[in-house]
């Protein structure tokens, strides 16, 4: 599985239509959607999954009201029952030998992050309606998985944690052994790394794109908590401190490097699981999800001086939280092929 840094052919999205996810906020959801294809269409291809021609119409009108340039968006008819494509979008892999790869779709078993949120029967067959689009082969790993719950730094090394894929409701059948030999065998990954708890608030149980993220082979990012009283400073310290006794697929230490948390953010009386390491990496550019005018912009420098071939731009997702993710849970990339 490629790093998200190394070059994209494109983004998927699915485009937001559950107004139940975000009760009382939806219509500022679409917009910030936009502002991303907006953001993204000027530098790698767009594909949008939409639930049929109305859809796609409603789209190109709020594109066009931005002024965005559509020439690199590319709708699909693809249903969805929720918005969130890093997690039932396809995840792209390389595979072959001797100087021939071929890419190849992996279509994960999906169940709305351990049965939380019925129906997802459209969300699960994701994948394989764009291998067949686009006639990439695909493969069914036979185990659940959301791409919010790994992250890779395409040299064989993988990042996950305890509370996500340990948990019974995703694998009950699966001990630590075969996840992680299921793992190695589709992602191409020999090194697995164990982070253990996620943040509050998080419905997923704990997805690593929360807490710790690569940001080029060698060196990762992970959010910390200032405040000894909030209920994130335990969980993150012990993650911190894990990552500072873990080694690459060389044996190499990390380098490890913190963003701070912003302030909590409340909705409705729910702790939202707002965090800075909810980015996303694209051509030329990473989307910064910002929440607190006071610790954003430690966060943007931060960032900024670890991509410096990258544009961080940051746009405000206060509202886009209150659905319990940010513009990774959004995103799914698609790796750039030796024939794109």
């Amino acid at each position: 599985m490629p790093a998200e840094w190394e070059p994209h052919r494109g983004t998927w999205l699915s485009w937001p239509h559950k107004e139940a996810s975000w009760p009382g906020k939806f219509d500022r959801v679409p917009g910030i959607f936009a502002r991303m294809v907006h953001l993204l269409g000027e530098r790698e291809e767009v594909h949008i999954n939409v639930g049929g021609p109305s859809m796609e119409a409603e789209v190109r009108s709020l594109l066009a009201d931005l002024g965005a340039d559509t020439g690199n968006v590319f709708f699909h008819d693809n249903p969805t029952n929720d918005a969130w494509c890093r997690d039932h979008g396809p995840i792209f892999v390389q595979r072959g030998s001797a100087g021939r790869t071929e890419q190849v779709i992996l279509d994960w078993d999906y169940n709305a992050w351990g049965g939380k949120y019925p129906p997802y029967d459209l969300d699960d067959v994701v994948p394989t309606r764009i291998g067949r689009e686009y006639d990439i082969p695909v493969y069914y790993p036979g185990m659940v998985l959301e791409g919010g719950s790994i992250d890779v730094n395409g040299r064989g090394t993988l990042l996950t944690t305890e509370a996500c894929l340990l948990n019974p409701n995703r694998n009950p059948g699966l001990d630590r052994h075969a996840i992680e030999a299921s793992l190695r065998h589709h992602l191409g990954v020999s090194t697995i790394l164990w982070l253990g708890e996620g943040i509050a608030g998080d419905d997923t149980d704990g997805h690593v794109d929360d807490l710790t993220r690569f940001v080029n082979p060698t060196t990762v990012v992970t959010v910390v908590e200032s405040d000894p009283a909030d209920e994130n400073y335990e969980p993150l310290q012990e993650n911190l401190e894990r990552l500072h006794s873990m080694r690459d697929q060389d044996g190499n230490p990390l380098r490890v490097i913190t963003l701070p948390m912003p302030r909590p953010l409340f909705q409705d009386g729910q702790r939202l699981p707002a965090s800075y390491a909810n980015f996303y990496i694209a051509n030329g550019l990473v989307l910064l999800p910002t929440y607190d005018p006071e610790r954003d912009p430690e966060a943007q420098a931060t960032l900024q001086a670890l991509f410096p071939g990258r544009q961080v731009v940051g746009i405000d997702c206060t509202d886009l939280a209150w659905g319990l993710g940010a513009f990774h849970c959004v995103t799914q990339q698609w790796p750039r092929t030796s024939e794109d």
